[in-house]
């Protein structure tokens, strides 16, 4: 199943975490999440646990941050 993407660079708190939110409805099952951002997520991070999400996060040599998302369990 392709990943849902969501590129919010460039946008201003609290705009990315509240279309991560939304996005995370959106998701299928067995699907992930493809976040662009330009910086680290941090508030993001506890709901993502809390609601039983699991997530990578790299850095691009251009100095964006990419996180994947997905649901952990079954």
């Amino acid at each position: 199943m392709e990943p849902l993407l969501l590129d919010v660079r460039g946008l201003e708190p609290p705009e990315p975490l509240e279309r991560a939110l939304e996005a995370l409805d959106a998701l299928q099952p067995a699907q992930r999440m493809h976040m662009k951002i330009h910086r680290t997520p941090h508030m993001l991070y506890p709901i993502l646990e809390r609601e039983g999400y699991a997530h990578e996060t790299h850095c691009t040599a251009q100095g964006d941050i990419e996180v994947l998302i997905w649901r952990m369990g079954p």
